[in-house]
């Protein structure tokens, strides 16, 4: 893989990586006002290890999607060129696995090495790798040798300057593109003064762009205050937390935006890329600050959905029109998703409008337990199930084989289960069988399971099979497209 535009970092205004703030819209806010390189919130390397890379067609996104599809990190081509990747990390191969992962999609990527919390030091990340150079070492050359994009890493400063200008002359060695220095010891907080001394002295003792952070506080106020930071730490670039947080407008060159525009610019960005109500919300009381007793917001803090997030906001219209928008485009993407699939779908399998609905069914038996009931009376081998899943929804779809014919329902399910007791459910009525609907009265076979003549084969509190026969198999399709309309 090449770099089409290396990241430099020198002379550039940086959003800092914030944990619940730094995350899309946000950063696209920031680009907007100004900054010239993004980082997104920590991620860690263990849960970005279970995410799947999808393109969601209906947002133009690239998400990493979680097994709970819930996304975990999500971003576009807008700031490509700009966004770098953090990651929590101790161990130099997972670092590498995620790196590879996201490394086309983001311009650099960069090791959280200066978190004080708790949460990050117990795993010995964050700040905890400050005390185990050694490891450093490790994860940053691996990284630096593994792929093509820019590596920084983010650190604190040590307890005395000898001892944090030596580490990061060991940094520099590994061959990362840049170091960004919290001027903070990793017990010290936002109320302790910023140690612009420390940071001078780590500018004056290395040759690569040093990224000065922790200014907010005692400097930096508004856009000239960049300036006064950076020449009092003689960094190359400044790298801006809470005082973009609070008005990701510190950003502009020609001053700051009315407040009131700032929040409805990133709600507008809110609803373009589908961020999560409970995410928009602590972003958006982090900019009132003092003014959450407000009546607006008071608003903010009841909310409970996006669409009453707007309504405190008075942009109601605004998302009724968004949401219209992407309703219609996700139909579109459907309509032409399922015109494809007619088209080369196998025409021998016999097809109904069948979903299985439990609530119509005994609690003791499912439909793929009669169908698997009638082929052993019968004769023939077990069912066998073949499970997709669509990419366009994650949605699922299954066909099941019974005497050499497949069956299949046209209706897809939002789980594999649903998917294959719905293509169960077409093959019994497809050969006259009955189901085992709660309408057809009491059946042979759950009177078999109350005289034990069975072994247990269902589970009693889900109505589910507790094992599926070994020859069954389940078909996932990679998915290549992730089309959510925005969960307003």
């Amino acid at each position: 893989m090449t770099v089409n535009t290396p990241l430099c970092f020198r002379g550039k205004k940086i959003l800092a990586p914030m944990v619940r703030v730094g995350t899309l819209p946000m950063r696209l806010l920031a680009l907007d006002y100004g900054a010239d390189i993004v980082y997104c919130e920590e991620l860690i390397d263990i849960k970005m290890l279970q995410c799947k890379r999808v393109i969601n067609e209906v947002l133009e996104t690239v998400d990493f999607v979680a097994p709970n599809d819930r996304v975990v990190f999500r971003t576009c081509e807008r700031e490509r060129e700009h966004v770098v990747f953090q990651m929590g990390s101790a161990d130099a191969e997972r670092a590498l696995a995620v790196a590879k992962l996201v490394e086309s999609d983001v311009a650099g990527i960069d090791i959280n090495m200066g978190c004080p919390k708790e949460y990050s030091t117990k795993a010995s990340m964050g700040a905890a790798l400050l005390s185990d150079p050694d490891k450093i070492e490790s994860i940053l050359t691996t990284l630096v040798k593994g792929i093509c994009k820019p590596v920084t890493c983010k650190i604190r400063i040590l307890p005395s300057v000898e001892d944090t200008v030596n580490l990061v002359k060991r940094i520099e060695k590994t061959g990362i593109a840049a170091i960004a220095v919290h001027g903070r010891k990793k017990e010290e907080r936002p109320q302790h003064p910023v140690h612009c001394d420390v940071i001078k002295a780590i500018s004056e003792a290395v040759s690569i762009p040093v990224i000065a952070n922790g200014g907010s506080h005692d400097f930096i106020k508004e856009y000239a205050d960049i300036e006064t930071f950076q020449k009092a730490t003689a960094a190359s670039s400044v790298m801006i937390a809470r005082a973009a947080m609070w008005n990701p407008s510190v950003f502009r060159k020609e001053g700051f935006c009315p407040l009131k525009d700032v929040m409805q610019d990133y709600i507008k960005y809110v609803l373009r890329y589908d961020n999560h109500y409970t995410n928009t919300k602590y972003c958006l009381c982090q900019m009132l600050r003092e003014q959450l007793e407000t009546t607006q917001g008071k608003k903010l803090h009841a909310a409970q959905s996006t669409q009453e997030i707007c309504e405190a906001f008075e942009m109601g219209d605004f998302y009724e029109e968004t949401t219209a928008i992407f309703e219609a485009k996700k139909a579109s993407l459907e309509t032409k998703v399922q015109d494809e699939d007619d088209q080369t779908e196998d025409p021998d399998v016999i097809k109904m409008a069948v979903r299985f609905d439990k609530r119509e069914y005994p609690p003791q038996m499912t439909p793929k337990m009669y169908l698997l009931e009638w082929c052993r009376k019968e004769k023939h081998p077990q069912p066998v199930y073949e499970t997709v899943q669509r990419p366009l929804d994650r949605l699922f779809c299954s066909v099941v084989t019974v005497a050499e014919q497949k069956y299949r329902s046209t209706l897809w399910d939002k789980s594999k289960k649903l998917a294959e007791q719905a293509a169960a459910i077409v093959c019994l009525r497809a050969l006259g069988v009955p189901e085992g609907k709660l309408c057809e009265g009491e059946n042979h076979l759950i009177n078999k399971r109350k005289r034990g003549d069975q072994e247990p084969l269902i589970s009693r509190d889900h109505g589910e099979d507790l094992a599926e026969p070994s020859h069954k198999k389940a078909n996932f399709i990679e998915e290549t497209s992730d089309m959510n309309v925005p969960k307003m």
